[in-house]
């Protein structure tokens, strides 16, 4: 049985399957010199056996987060579009686009804040471009950055941590709905209820992550169609309750609107700075993509629906009491509509989770943990469900999603900085094998394993987010003598980038071409 399939295997010196750890960092094992334990150099290594079939829809995928090869590759750029829409048209858009104007925003400024913040896409963008460069996942393409052994520690906090709260958030948002569907079906409203919605969602989020890429790229083509349609409609009943002329009953001036504007800005921009998975989605491309044009549809296909439908977010606040999002949509929607509506927030729900679920799982693999990458998704969803059971039945939904969204910025914003850094300083020059490779004296061993510009660079990079970030239970210093003014996207990228920069110059660590 292959390694990914179901049960690891044996660990060889060259192995890069699951069993060696190789997408984040790599756990040392039995292997002759191929982990970090061992005594010497291991031979160089050698390309992943190309048996494992090519990912289609009829069964689960086999690859975990070994080397695609070349004849394994295919579709082009442009196909990453609808990967990237289908979870981002996105009931969580229209709470967060609520939660603008809840602040104590004008609808012009919430609007120019849905439009700056989603500029971050262009981030996502960016990483996403090493996918078909090294033909591996990002987790392990990371390992240039923070070293083999340096790298666990990143993926435990980015890839297991962080994955787990997003995939809980938004399974919370999905069973906010789906239990009120149960109650439109009269099912009685009870715990027991509540956590069986939870469940079954989580479960039919799992399946896709667990068939994986092949169903990922097919499938959501579709539904980024269809929960278009079924959301433009949703938009369409906004609109017409939504008020134009809406002003704040005490406008906010001066130090308080620049408070605001900055918080605004994180929480929008906090959901495309969770995805630092972006290049697992484009590593089964060909390795002569356009870098650009990976970037640009990845971006593209993000950012127009997360505008389009967080600014209606922020219009239904305007005439809608959207201190509880869900009875206000549904109050404005016809009777037959709203399970059509709920359906498609659970449909949502999972292509997003499935994206976070599939490469949760591979960075799973990545510590070096010996299990392959379906018991792996199965362990990062039950944390995931954990969480949303708690977030359902012990706390408060909205609370929760202000506290995530503008929290993990101090994590991911670095990370996402330093990535996009290390992309350019090497001119996206990665090799996977050399990536994957797990031994003392390659080209991402550096110093005992870690890479101490990396490292560095992502400690500034989150204290200083953290002095200046505002959530509702920590304010940065920084935040607070400026009067909460939020800038920790920012402050926290640039010096990231900045030091990683300055950083691998001075070591030299980074050849220059």
């Amino acid at each position: 049985m292959r390694p990914t399939d179901s049960t690891p295997a044996p660990r060889s010196a060259d192995d890069s399957g699951p069993g060696s750890g190789p997408v984040l960092g790599a756990g040392p094992g039995p292997g002759a010199g191929a982990g970090p334990g061992s005594d010497g150099p291991a031979p160089a290594p050698t390309p992943t056996p190309t048996s494992t079939p090519t990912p289609r829809v009829g069964g689960p995928e086999a690859r975990g987060i070994d080397l695609v090869p070349d004849e394994e590759r295919g579709g082009r750029p442009r196909d990453l579009f609808a990967v990237w829409a289908a979870p981002n048209v996105s009931y969580l858009s229209f709470v967060v686009g609520a939660a603008l104007v809840l602040m104590g925003l004008t609808l012009p400024q919430a609007l120019g804040v849905v439009l700056a913040g989603n500029l971050v896409w262009i981030c996502t963008g960016v990483v996403a471009a090493a996918g078909p460069a090294a033909g591996t996942s990002g987790s392990v393409v990371s390992r240039a950055v923070y070293g083999v052994r340096g790298n666990r520690a990143v993926v435990v906090v980015t890839g297991w941590l962080i994955a787990a709260a997003y995939l809980a958030l938004n399974w919370s948002a999905a069973s906010v709905a789906g239990i009120g569907l149960a109650a439109r079906l009269g099912l009685p409203a009870s715990p027991a209820v509540d956590a069986a919605v939870i469940c079954v969602i989580a479960a039919g989020t799992l399946l896709i992550a667990i068939f994986g890429y092949g169903l990922i790229v097919r499938l959501y083509a579709g539904l980024s169609v269809a929960l278009t349609v079924v959301f433009a409609v949703v938009t369409g009943y906004v609109l017409a309750a939504a008020d134009l002329s809406y002003a704040p009953a005490e406008p906010l001036r001066g130090a308080a609107l620049v408070a605001a504007l900055g918080a605004g800005f994180t929480l929008v921009a906090s959901a495309p700075l969770s995805y630092t998975n972006s290049p697992d989605l484009a590593r089964y491309l060909p390795r002569d993509s356009s870098p650009v044009a990976v970037a640009g549809w990845t971006a593209l296909g993000a950012y127009l629906p997360s505008v389009v439908f967080t600014a209606v977010g922020a219009l239904a606040a305007t005439g809608l009491d959207m201190t509880d999002p869900e009875a206000a949509l549904e109050g404005v929607l016809p009777g037959w509509f709203v399970p059509v509506f709920v359906v498609a927030v659970v449909v949502n729900t999972m292509t997003n989770n499935g994206m976070t679920a599939y490469s949760a799982g591979l960075s799973v693999q990545s510590v070096g943990v010996r299990i392959a990458r379906i018991p792996a998704v199965l362990v990062i969803g039950v944390l995931g469900t954990a969480m949303t059971l708690y977030a359902i039945l012990v706390f408060d939904f909205l609370t929760s999603v202000s506290t995530v969204l503008q929290l993990v910025v101090v994590v991911t914003g670095p990370v996402t900085a330093v990535a996009m850094t290390d992309l350019v300083l090497r001119r996206n020059r990665y090799s996977g094998p050399e990536l994957l490779a797990q031994r003392r004296g390659g080209p991402f061993w550096y110093h005992g394993g870690v890479h101490w510009a990396g490292v560095l660079a992502l400690a500034t990079g989150g204290l200083t987010a953290a002095l200046w970030v505002r959530t509702t239970f920590w304010t940065g210093p920084i935040a607070a003598a400026t009067g909460g003014v939020d800038l920790s996207v920012p402050a926290g990228m640039s010096v990231a980038a900045a030091v990683y920069w300055a950083a691998t110059r001075a070591l030299g660590t980074i050849p220059r071409p």
